[in-house]
């Protein structure tokens, strides 16, 4: 993945989060350079917990598993983002609400796709 396709991924995921953050009650986000640093420290936890515990329970995950630790990575980024506050119930609506908008416009990448591509061309 090139350097700019990461720069856009975040910028992407900074808009989610201010989207959210209007429509979600519990959740809110101070400015862009606030939810472009949550956007940062949500992908890094992500990968931690994905690194730590696997696939299956992995933020990004579509079920019930994947839910929860989305909703619980979402809680903890507050701890870490100053200018970035969400309650329990507002973690959980968010992790829903970037779960359908996830199905739209995706987020994550698939790793895996992008580099069997490369080989083969």
């Amino acid at each position: 993945m090139t350097f700019m396709r990461h720069v856009i991924r975040f910028i992407v995921a900074a808009v989610v989060l201010m989207f959210v953050g209007f429509l979600v009650p519990g959740f809110s986000v101070s400015s862009f350079w606030t939810a472009l640093l949550a956007a940062v420290v949500i992908a890094v936890i992500g990968w931690i917990v994905e690194s730590l515990f696997g696939e299956r329970i992995s933020p990004y995950n579509r079920g019930i598993v994947g839910f929860l630790v989305s909703a619980v990575v979402i809680y903890v980024t507050q701890f870490i983002v100053s200018g970035f506050r969400v309650t329990i119930l507002g973690a959980l609506l968010a992790s829903l609400v970037i779960g359908i908008i996830d199905l739209f416009i995706p987020i994550k990448t698939n790793f895996k796709d992008g580099d069997r591509n490369r080989q083969e061309t």
